[in-house]
């Protein structure tokens, strides 16, 4: 598996070791994902560049030297982010082994399994962990993969009966319609994804096409009074569950944004199982802790300085991330240190991060993250920064993680609460700022 560390690559390899299937993978750099792949007893390697030390001479000799890729294998899946031209993708091609890649290979499992799919614009990863957490509380012993290691499980996989699988659905590139699901879950949808979708209404045609695919018996949950999702549903022939007509507990986590993905998540269960207890639901997700980056307490800095860290990379959950701190704190002053996640998402959503960003009281940009893109000189966050002084003064755009790690240092107080936040690497600063 190249690219094994990503979250999703790093779930499906979970599930192949539980099949009981001899996994290896490489990636570009460590994480807590490949620390937790290597606790797991899966071998990956770090870089493209290393031989595999455990053959012997005369396997060794049928490899090329810096590959990682074993005489045996069967089948190698590659991520979303490693390109034809990786060197082991071309060292596969050349050794006759297969190759697809992770969404094909997940479309796979759906085929085999009854599939209930999360997909949404927001809130998935967290409904996908909730929905787990409910229909194992129920002793329905569900396979999951989530988009996010979750601390109920320690892991962004659960391993249960291959017979039922629940998964995390993304919509970029149409990904979603690689899946077979009984029962589809739409959250919400707006549009994002900008380097894929030009538009709204094109976001929506893959959520049509994938309404349509659900079959006559199964379900379609989502809020349909919601004007971006009414435009999907027209030739729906599975049920429509009205998420929102359900009610939830209190629950550990903050923000109405969390309670709409409880919703949505009890729905589901409901849907897939209309004879779950309500006692059950309501136990599960009372007792939901969360996931890995999402409003995640990392906590404080020597100064006594609150230091969450959250996955947000879109205006409308930046905004709701902050209304949701300032709801848990309201007496403390928020700073948001902002990793813009791709140059066209910058680009793209340029006045709404502006607006959104501006509703802290303290706001630290770091360099736009690139992932898959090149930096044609169009957008920076030094751009963005001096919009926001428009709005809010206290803006900074610093250039290196080593420079936001000072400034926090040196200026966070016990009154600040700060939260990193963005789809990159920013959660280091948190964990390296905290006492």
């Amino acid at each position: 598996m190249v690219g094994i560390g990503g979250i999703g690559m790093s779930a499906l390899a979970q599930l192949f070791k539980h099949q009981g299937k001899s996994v290896s993978g490489s990636d570009r750099e460590e994480s807590p994902v490949t620390s937790m792949l290597a606790e797991k007893g899966i071998r990956v390697w770090i870089g493209h560049d290393h031989t595999f030390d455990r053959f012997d001479k005369l396997t060794a000799s049928k490899l090329n030297a810096g590959y990682n890729i074993p005489a045996d294998t069967e089948l190698l899946i590659y991520s979303d982010a490693v390109p034809a031209g990786n060197s082991e993708r071309v060292r596969a091609r050349e050794m006759g082994i297969p190759q697809t890649s992770y969404f094909e290979a997940l479309g796979e499992v759906s085929k085999s399994a009854r599939t209930i799919a999360v997909a949404g614009t927001h809130g998935k990863t967290t409904t996908t962990g909730m929905l787990a957490a409910i229909l194992k509380a129920a002793d329905k012993e569900p396979t999951a993969i989530v988009g996010s290691i979750v601390k109920d499980f320690g892991s962004n996989f659960l391993a249960g009966k291959p017979d039922l699988f629940i998964v995390e659905a993304c919509e970029y590139r149409d990904h979603l319609l690689e899946l077979s699901p009984e029962i589809l879950v739409i959250t919400n949808i707006e549009l994002d994804h900008t380097d894929f979708f030009p538009s709204l209404s094109a976001l929506q045609a893959t959520f049509r096409a994938a309404v349509e695919k659900v079959p006559t018996h199964g379900a379609v949950v989502t809020d349909p009074n919601d004007p971006a999702i009414v435009q999907v549903l027209g030739k729906v022939s599975a049920r429509i569950v009205d998420l929102t007509k359900e009610t939830v507990p209190a629950l550990k986590l903050i923000g109405e944004f969390n309670r709409m993905n409880a919703r949505a998540a009890a729905a589901a269960a409901r849907a897939a199982f209309p004879n779950i207890m309500q006692g059950t639901i309501d136990r599960a997700l009372m007792e939901f802790k969360g996931s890995w980056r999402r409003f995640e307490y990392k906590g404080e800095t020597p100064k006594g300085a609150l230091v969450y860290d959250d996955y947000a990379h879109h205006p409308t959950a930046v905004v709701k991330t902050i209304e949701a701190a300032r709801e848990k704190y309201p007496d403390k002053e928020i700073t948001i240190v902002f990793h813009p996640h791709l140059y066209s998402r910058t680009k793209d959503f340029f006045s709404g991060f502006v607006e959104a960003l501006a509703q802290a009281d303290y706001i630290i940009l770091a360099p736009i993250y690139a992932a898959r893109e090149k930096d044609t000189g169009e957008i920076s966050s030094d751009m963005l920064a001096e919009a926001i002084a428009k709005k809010n003064r206290n803006v900074l755009s610093l250039h290196t993680f080593d420079e936001i790690r000072k400034e926090l240092l040196d200026s966070a107080k016990e009154k600040d609460l700060i939260i990193t936040m963005g789809a990159g690497d920013i959660y280091k600063v948190a964990e390296q700022i905290v006492d």
